[in-house]
């Protein structure tokens, strides 16, 4: 007998070997029918997992969020076994569950069309009614390689022998962990796991549904290319994207939110706007940014310099391109370097620097420091490289040119926790200044990263007592850190609640013990600074396209690119109408004049596209009586004032925030 804890503390005693399906049974037939997986001590497994010893039972149903992943999964491998019944020739790559919905690779001859995409989706609706069977099978290593060479599987049969014979290797450079098929057998043996569903088979470590029928409402939603394990070395396979939920309601919502989300596409409302363009001529993940663009990146550019100046912040500028020993130094080469640009020149080794960090290290350097001179504040808006991989770049949300509001606090540890609290401060001024909502996760250390673990914990514990003075609880992302450091990262969530990762808050004791970094204390010896590294509104880039989406173009007035529009009826308004636009810009605003030979409403209603806040009309009575006639955007028409009382009304909202 075994005894199972539930999660609600109760202890109950089964046979040894009961599944949790069975301990659900036990408890009601209700609760089976709709427990999807499971939690074994905290692991999640399929419901018709033995349990060979007292263990911790958490069953999952729709009401727990892992459910969700559970279906999606096993809706990729229904998305599959369609395609392979439709496109027998069609080989198998990856589908794991995604945020929002699942994926699967194949490789096929041709792209699929709206078409295929209806066609497999019958096929998928097919498949569910006929409740069909899940079956979890372990196999050896070698006859899981005679299975898949047999079934023709080149690229599984590839993705197994990476595995190599004890489990390790190569598991998945794509980054898709739910597809890492390895187990320990009891004989302590590797075995490599498999799940079958009515003939159809696949390399997958789980969990997935007992049944077909418990895969709930879902849509194919596109296809599109994508590498084999995400490297343009691989040859390109076609993806398949879809999505799934419990009920058809939910299913609907999440459609109604990708409507507007399109609607909303910053690549879209930056073209419409004539905001920013993404030329396919030029390198990819280089945006260019228009004359309106322009205006808001700068205007945006200056208010955070200015922000960070009155926090105590000394703006300095850094190099573009690096010796890259300066970079082996910090660990970028050994934890970064494939993210990295490198170049020759006379014989020196260089690259594209891919963080600011190193370069305020060596400013700091520069100069004899004492306890006195603590904290110091460096900010940069500096523009660094990275070499993301080209099927991740999306408009300005991952570029390739990254321009950072970095920053970074050299402290004694006495003033850490008070400097870090200060950081905290000025990511909530930003956030509200905006309108976000946001959280924080708290991300401790990664597999891969430098300095000691007594470093490590030292710093994390930092973080917390910072984020608990601050009343922050931040959610904790085990691994999550930067390589150099635990780090808090700020999330927010835009007007249709769509989630962003924004700031990022780095403590770092490693980075200036390979630098070397000193100061004098009060004892008159050497100590080493700490160093905090953060980005408040993170890259520029990024933020503006999330703003874009935020507001669905829709800018702060202070932001708006054109805040007014001068436009007359006649050609007999034009010279009062420039009158009135040297007024306005005389009083610090964004004008422009559409004195184009087009009837007013068509005018208007441009000025309502480029989503400009406010028109003033003048024809002949604006014109005799020195008045305009003003239209708000969204308000309509708001009658005639004179001109002076316009400027008065609007003088102070178009300045930044304070």
């Amino acid at each position: 007998m075994v005894k199972i804890t539930l999660k609600a503390g109760d202890v109950v005693e089964h046979p040894d070997g009961v599944t949790p399906l069975e301990v659900a049974k036990g408890i009601s037939n209700n609760l089976a029918q709709a427990t999807f997986a499971a939690k074994i001590d905290g692991k999640i497994v399929d419901s018709t997992t033995p349990i060979n010893h007292d263990a911790i039972l958490e069953l999952i149903t729709d009401r727990n969020p892992e459910s969700l992943d559970v279906m999606r999964h096993t809706a990729a491998h229904v998305l599959a076994q369609a395609v392979k019944n439709l496109y027998p020739d069609a080989g198998l790559g990856f589908g794991p569950a995604i945020d929002n919905g699942f994926y699967y690779d194949f490789n096929v001859k041709r792209p699929f069309t709206q078409e295929d995409l209806e066609k497999i989706e019958v096929e998928m609706k097919k498949i569910i009614k006929a409740k069909q069977k899940i079956n979890r099978v372990e196999l050896s290593h070698e006859e899981a390689a005679e299975k898949l060479k047999s079934a023709g599987e080149k690229l599984k049969l590839e993705h197994l022998e990476g595995l190599g014979e004890s489990g390790e290797g190569e598991i998945d450079s794509s980054g898709d962990e739910d597809e890492v098929s390895v187990a320990g057998s009891d004989s302590g043996e590797s075995t490599i796991t498999i799940y079958e569903q009515d003939g159809f088979f696949d390399l997958c470590r789980g969990p997935h549904l007992r049944s077909t029928k418990q895969v709930g409402a879902f849509k194919l939603l596109s296809s599109s290319g994508a590498y084999w394990k995400g490297s343009e070395k691989n040859p390109m396979l076609q993806r398949i994207y879809g999505t799934a939920f419990h009920k058809e309601k939910e299913l609907k919502a999440y459609l109604d939110l990708l409507e507007e989300a399109k609607k909303r596409d910053h690549r879209k409302i930056g073209r419409d706007l004539k905001l920013f363009i993404f030329p396919e001529e030029a390198a990819p993940g280089m945006p260019f940014f228009l004359p309106k663009g322009t205006i808001i990146r700068d205007t945006l550019f200056d208010w955070i310099t200015k922000q960070n100046r009155k926090r105590g912040y000394d703006v300095v500028n850094t190099p573009h391109v690096f010796r890259t020993e300066i970079f082996k130094t910090s660990g970028h080469v050994d934890n970064y370097g494939e993210n990295m640009f490198f170049l020759q020149s006379d014989d020196v080794e260089m690259c594209l620097k891919p963080m600011n960090c190193p370069g305020h290290a060596l400013l700091y350097k520069s100069d004899l420091r004492s306890f006195r001179d603590l904290p110091i504040r460096y900010f940069e808006y500096g523009t660094c490289y990275r070499n993301e991989r080209s099927g991740t770049l999306t408009g300005l949300l991952r570029v390739r040119m990254v321009t950072i509001d970095d920053g970074h606090i050299f402290c004694t540890e006495d003033q850490m926790t008070d400097e870090l609290v200060g950081v905290m401060d000025f990511v909530h001024d930003l956030y509200d200044t905006f309108g976000y909502e946001y959280y924080a996760k708290l991300a401790t250390k990664p597999e891969k990263c430098i300095g000691g673990d007594e470093i490590w914990e030292k710093a994390e514990e930092a973080l917390h007592t910072a984020a608990a003075k601050r009343k922050l609880n931040p959610i904790i992302d085990p691994g999550g850190g930067a390589f150099y450091g635990p780090k808090i990262d700020y999330f927010i969530k835009d007007a249709i609640g769509r989630e962003w990762q924004g700031c990022t808050i780095q403590l770092d004791f490693n980075l200036p013990e390979r630098f070397n970094l000193e100061y004098i204390g009060s004892d008159g010896q050497k100590h080493r600074p700490i160093m905090i590294h953060r980005a408040v509104a993170g890259s520029l880039e990024r933020f503006l396209g999330v703003l874009t989406e935020h507001t669905a173009g829709d800018f702060p007035l202070w932001l708006a690119p054109v805040q007014v529009c001068v436009m007359n009826i006649t050609d007999d308004q034009k010279e009062y109408c420039q009158d009135v636009v040297d007024e306005l810009e005389s009083n610090g605003m964004r004008v422009e004049f559409d004195d184009r030979n087009e009837k007013v409403g068509f005018k208007i209603r441009e000025a309502e596209l480029q989503k400009i806040p406010f028109v003033l009309v003048i024809g002949d009575r604006e014109k005799e009586s020195k008045q305009v006639a003003l239209r708000v955007r969204k308000e309509g028409d708001k009658g005639s004032m004179a001109l002076s009382e316009f400027i008065e009304m609007v003088k102070d909202k178009i300045k930044p925030p304070e």
